[in-house]
């Protein structure tokens, strides 16, 4: 079995991370890839109804853990210390992937692919002094005149899409789960 690997979409806010993120996974699933994918947080996720009863599981208990599962479906709830080491999380939590997408975690050291649009007024986080500039795969970008040391790929260029999507398979940093 291949190892899994990792690599994160990251941008500006409103550039259009989550977009890109899930049409990536949506190709390499077509492509036969077993993908799995991490969001990184700023806030504490409120992903219960309170009352219900796997709230009462968790908040109530306290259960260190609860498994919410439905026909089709399973949520695991799990009280731990922060961890926002996406390669951490992946390995504990997804290492059956072949690739796993994580969005956000700009400072992590894997490999990265920028949406970057101007039209959200603020600068790429790609910058060519950074020490760990070489971690960029990619920019994708609306910028006609955009230049980087790493690949550019414009929205406006014809299979744009399949092109991030062979870019994230190449770049993908392996993990062993």
């Amino acid at each position: 079995m291949a190892a899994t690997r990792i690599l994160s979409v990251i941008g500006r806010k409103n550039a259009g991370k989550t977009t890109l993120t899930v049409a990536l996974a949506r190709e390499l699933v077509r492509r036969g890839q077993r993908v799995m994918t991490i969001k990184h947080g700023h806030h504490p996720a409120d992903v219960d109804r309170e009352g219900s009863d796997s709230w009462r599981h968790f908040r109530e208990g306290p259960a260190e853990r609860v498994l919410l599962a439905t026909p089709g479906l399973r949520v695991l709830f799990e009280r731990s210390p922060d961890e926002y080491d996406p390669v951490a999380l992946a390995r504990r939590y997804l290492g059956d992937a072949d690739l796993v997408l994580a969005e956000g975690y700009k400072r992590a050291p894997i490999p990265k692919i920028e949406v970057y649009r101007p039209s959200i007024g603020a600068p790429p986080l790609y910058d060519p002094d950074s020490p760990d500039v070489a971690q960029w795969a990619a920019i994708v970008t609306d910028d006609l005149d955009f230049q980087a040391a790493c690949r550019v790929v414009r929205f406006q260029d014809t299979m744009w899409l399949q092109l991030l999507a062979t870019l994230t398979q190449d770049c993908a940093l392996a993990i062993d789960a």
